[in-house]
């Protein structure tokens, strides 16, 4: 099980730490939510619990706890800009479809 993480995504991590001030690295999961089913979610991670399994790359840390590495094992986080718009972005093989907004998907039936 491994999840990625591009050099964009890494700096923003980076920065958004140095502002804080504090943080060992980017929390991600996911919750159920949405008309597709499940959301990506985001939060600063400042310890790492027992289910937590951790990815490092270009000196970053991401966190992930166990029951959200099984939807999203195997993706790429990115962090992108288009326009003034700029968010972290999954590239996730295990999405089946996303719904019309964006902000939720639902999973491959193997999952």
């Amino acid at each position: 099980m491994a999840i990625q993480l591009t050099e964009s995504a890494a700096q923003q991590i980076k920065a958004q730490l140095a502002k804080r001030g504090k943080g060992l690295g980017l929390r991600v999961g996911v919750k159920k939510v949405g008309c597709s089913g499940w959301a990506y979610t985001y939060d600063y991670a400042d310890a790492v619990q027992g289910d937590d399994q951790v990815f490092q790359a270009h000196d970053t840390k991401l966190v992930v706890d166990s029951k959200s590495l099984e939807f999203i094992d195997g993706s790429t986080l990115d962090f992108v800009k288009d326009g003034l718009k700029q968010t972290f972005k999954f590239n996730n093989p295990n999405v089946d479809a996303t719904c019309g907004c964006g902000e939720s998907f639902s999973v491959k039936e193997s999952q």
